[in-house]
């Protein structure tokens, strides 16, 4: 049993296919490519594999407003690219993969004590859910290549310079 984890955060359809939305910019091949290698990696190394999707409840209003993650539409499953390694799956509503009730049952009784995470978006889900790791006790590892960012630099900066305040090692 590993205290070890790699979290693969919102690797969805809606982010990555051909239908996405424009303000979705990120390179899907590229991305996947090092996602899928840092999953090889972490699961050669003996660390547990998590899959976390954003799923937004499928209602009118989230349709309209939202528009992506909605639960039940094929742009919420996971990227067809992206390679399974595990079964270890959890949905959130919020940016913080912590916010998911299922998810935290898991993590606490597996007892991780480090975390890599990759996925989308530095800015968002990622650097959030680094966050809740950290308020957690966990330490805890940002893989930068394995990371998509699609804000301007300006506001990746910041984020670094707060998550290296809080701990995290990007590696």
């Amino acid at each position: 049993m590993s205290d070890k984890a790699l979290v693969v955060i919102d690797m969805q359809n809606d982010y990555l296919w051909d239908k996405r939305k424009p303000m979705f910019s990120y390179d899907s091949k590229e991305l996947t490519e090092r996602v899928n290698a840092s999953i090889a990696k972490y699961k050669a190394k003996g660390w547990d594999i998590i899959y976390i999707s954003q799923i937004f409840p499928n209602i009118i209003t989230n349709k309209w407003f939202i528009g992506f993650s909605i639960r039940g539409t094929l742009g919420a499953e996971l990227y067809s690219g992206l390679d399974l390694a595990s079964d270890n799956y959890f949905e959130k509503k919020l940016p913080d993969s912590f916010s998911s009730k299922e998810f935290c049952e898991f993590v606490n009784k597996k007892r991780y004590k480090e975390m890599a995470l990759c996925g989308l978006d530095e800015c968002g889900c990622v650097g959030a859910t680094a966050k809740g790791a950290v308020k957690r006790g966990i330490k805890t590892y940002m893989i930068t290549d394995s990371i998509g960012r699609r804000f301007p630099e300006e506001k990746v900066n910041k984020m670094r310079a707060t998550l290296k305040g809080l701990g995290v090692q990007y590696i």
